[in-house]
């Protein structure tokens, strides 16, 4: 916490301003579009309601198909479920580790074929705060006139070319998790430059409630929104992003200074001057013949004296619930998730904290 952050909760209790919506949700809202350089925002429960009501926005039904990165966190996926849609996975670029773009075409050609019409949308991830290749990307999209929702739910204020990830697609999400670069406890947003589209999504985050004398609903809604108090716990973080990204970034140039010389680690780092990422989490692989260990075996070392430490994302591909669905795979996301480690990454980690790290290599 910034310390800022009770001014505003307090603010909302003194104005009786409790409830879903209020000032807090307001600013909080304006904050967001303009840093992430977009025209509107609505601040919602989580990341994962962002992407549902983004994909409903869209007009994604029962059967659709919808592509997404493979390479990310079920709840990129799970909105897709919820609607009856599938999911086409496409596996990951060695640069980045987010969508390749190859792929992604040939995934679109190939659905094209066999089933006679387009996807639907296209999920782009930046994972881990890494810009996703953009350029590639939204001229494929572009080409083929598929919508893009960028899910920088790991990513607020990493840029690919200087321009904010968020603002490329016709949408993207935002997550305010506990354990994102900023926190509302909870919650997430979902933005855009299509005020309408976000209009939208606030009627339906609101339990779609029409606009009569009485409780009438001619669609069916969510209850999606953000709290007034949560709202304010996000205006004082946002007072402290540039700060908050800073520490970040001071512990991926930490760990990479004492670590890249050892046999066999690698970082996931910023492949050009084009991207600039938040380093939301420092992550490296670790390949076992080249350094003597394994990922489990650094893993349960950390373990036993109390560091955190986890295994990349498992791509969606593999999970129980989702490996019925067709991928378009190059075996990046596979050996990534065997060989990858996420460090101990906080914005409160001291140097003292990160030789603790350090000392158990």
């Amino acid at each position: 916490m910034s310390g800022n952050e009770m001014k505003y909760i307090k603010d909302a209790f003194n104005q009786n301003w409790i409830a879903p919506l209020g000032p807090n949700v307001d600013a909080f809202e304006k904050a967001l579009a303009d840093y992430c350089g977009v025209k509107h925002a609505a601040a919602l429960s989580s990341g994962s309601a962002a992407i549902h009501l983004a994909l409903i926005l869209l007009g994604v039904g029962r059967d659709d198909e919808v592509i997404a990165s493979t390479f990310t966190f079920s709840a990129t996926i799970n909105p897709i479920a919820y609607l009856g849609a599938i999911p086409i996975l496409v596996d990951s670029e060695s640069e980045t580790w987010n969508m390749e773009p190859e792929l992604l075409e040939a995934a679109i050609k190939d659905r094209m074929s066999k089933k006679g019409r387009k996807p639907k949308a296209i999920i782009v991830v930046h994972l881990y705060g890494m810009p996703a290749n953009m350029d590639e990307i939204m001229r494929i999209a572009g080409e083929y006139e598929i919508p893009v929702i960028e899910d920088a739910a790991e990513a607020l204020g990493s840029c690919y070319k200087g321009q904010p990830v968020g603002s490329f697609g016709k949408m993207a999400i935002l997550s305010f998790n506990g354990n994102k670069i900023i926190t509302t406890s909870g919650g997430g947003a979902l933005i855009s430059n299509d005020k309408v589209l976000i209009g939208k999504a606030r009627f339906l985050s609101t339990q779609a409630r029409d606009k009569a004398p009485h409780y009438q609903h001619s669609q069916i809604g969510y209850n999606y929104r953000m709290s007034n108090i949560l709202a304010g716990i996000g205006r004082g973080q946002m007072e402290v992003i540039e700060q908050r990204i800073k520490e970040r970034r001071n512990n991926f140039r930490f760990y990479y200074d004492n670590l890249k010389s050892n046999p066999g680690i690698k970082f996931l780092s910023e492949p050009s001057q084009d991207y600039f990422s938040n380093y939301w989490l420092t992550t490296i692989l670790i390949n076992p013949e080249e350094a003597g260990t394994s990922r489990e075996e650094i893993q349960l070392k950390l373990e036993k004296v109390n560091i955190e430490s986890r295994p990349l994302w498992k791509p969606m591909h593999l999970q129980p619930i989702f490996k019925k669905y067709p991928a378009y795979l190059n075996g990046i996301s596979e050996r990534l998730f065997s060989e990858g480690l996420c460090l101990p990454s906080g914005s409160n980690m001291t140097d003292e904290d990160r030789m603790r790290v350090l000392n158990e290599f």
